[in-house]
């Protein structure tokens, strides 16, 4: 049986470099997202630059239901899942006070609960036959406290905190968990969030998403814990070790309020 690489969000961004990685290295692909016309093309195109087999299954992860579907359909083609990319997520701008609760109960419902149940599904079968790689992808918002933001800040901290925990839990198998911690990114999020008028995005350097996906898949590679692309996310996410919570929280509030 070949292993396989399931990358959720794979339609897209650095799902898609992610997996055109994999596709890269010969390694068989299964993609999930919502947008079944993109999972499509994306297989297409993978199939015939890399002569790899790609499954597709359009899902919408902050469904409850998703994860305990993703893991039927991998049972049932006989997929081993070798590496699991949990890179599925979004954000969502505005004060909490007047945001719509039904996108952040969908956003924890994605971020969080899907994320750490595939973990726990997968893991379990790496375990057995003590192998595997875990990929979740957090943000430097995982870092700090973000207003304006701040049930997505709140999730991205879960994600990093964690897949720490669980990595240090495998210390002496042959399976790890890295955290891949990007800053701002050229892709769809900013217009999902709904943060075009946020003077972050005036500031902000975006970095490539194949630039970011190498770097994690790299660091995923080398069992790395922690992967965070770009010296000045780096320098981000140091700063918050050493100033005042609160200095941090009105600096992030700050750059990000409408202009």
């Amino acid at each position: 049986m070949k292993n396989t690489a399931l990358i959720t969000g794979g339609s897209g961004g650095i799902g898609v470099e992610l997996a055109r990685l994999f596709a890269s290295d010969g390694i068989d692909l299964m993609l999930v997202a919502r947008n079944n016309d993109k999972l499509q093309e994306t297989k297409n195109n993978l199939e015939n630059e890399y002569n790899i087999n790609v499954h597709v299954l359009p899902l919408d992860l902050s469904v409850k239901a998703s994860p305990d579907k993703i893991f039927d359909f991998t049972k049932d083609n006989n997929l081993r899942i070798e590496y699991l990319i949990n890179n599925a997520g979004f954000g969502y701008f505005g004060y909490f006070s007047e945001t719509d609760w039904k996108k952040e109960e969908s956003m924890i419902n994605l971020n969080i609960t899907s994320l750490t149940q595939l973990t726990k599904l997968y893991l379990t079968e790496m375990l057995e036959r003590n192998s595997g790689k875990i990929l979740n992808v957090a943000s430097t918002a995982a870092f700090q406290p973000g207003p304006l933001m701040a049930v997505y800040y709140a999730t991205k901290a879960y994600v990093l905190h964690f897949s720490e925990a669980i990595n240090s839990e495998l210390e002496g198998k042959n399976i790890t968990v890295t955290a891949l911690c990007p800053g701002p990114t050229e892709t769809s999020f900013q217009t999902r969030a709904e943060m075009e008028n946020s003077k972050f995005l005036d500031i902000a350097n975006l970095q490539a998403a194949r630039k970011v996906a190498d770097f994690g898949y790299n660091a995923m590679q080398k069992g790395k814990s922690l992967a965070i692309p770009g010296f000045s996310n780096k320098i981000t996410a140091f700063m918050n070790r050493i100033l005042p919570r609160n200095t941090i929280a009105n600096i992030v509030k700050n750059i990000s309020l409408p202009k």
